[in-house]
């Protein structure tokens, strides 16, 4: 028999006690609905930048990508899509419409379930690279 194990951990704060739950599902032993959504990767895979990659690139791969980036499991792409509908791409890479002013108050206060990233975080200077990282394509 085949089976599926998912596992879900939570913590509340640094040294706060780990709530582990794990959902489990055999097959022929339990009705499933539909498919969950995709695993999210909370960590971002290595990035190097290469001749003529603008500054913000790195950046926003290790920033930014692990919610807005490209495939399954990217909790921001997955948001964008439902919300446009194909009207709008759903990676920020791809968008030609964002402006710095818009990325830059976005990050810092969130919005929806995105966090705000404090400057402890994300430094003003590597937000202006990914803001014109991001705006490399915008058309006015």
């Amino acid at each position: 028999m085949g089976g599926r194990l998912r596992a879900l951990v939570i913590s509340a704060a640094p040294g706060a006690a780990l709530l582990g739950l794990t959902l489990a599902a055999c097959a022929g032993s339990v009705a499933r609905a539909a498919d969950p959504a995709p695993y999210i990767d909370w960590i971002p895979a290595p990035v190097t930048a290469t001749a003529g990659q603008p500054p913000g690139y790195v950046l926003f791969q290790e920033a930014c990508s692990v919610c807005h980036g490209t495939g399954p499991g990217k909790p921001g792409t997955r948001a964008l899509a439902t919300k446009y509908q194909g009207k709008e791409p759903a990676l920020l890479e791809k968008r030609t419409d964002l402006t710095p002013d818009y990325i830059k108050y976005t990050v810092r206060h969130g919005v929806s379930v995105m966090p705000p990233f404090r400057k402890t975080e994300l430094s003003d200077r590597d937000l202006d690279a990914i803001s014109a990282y991001l705006t490399r394509n915008h058309k006015p």
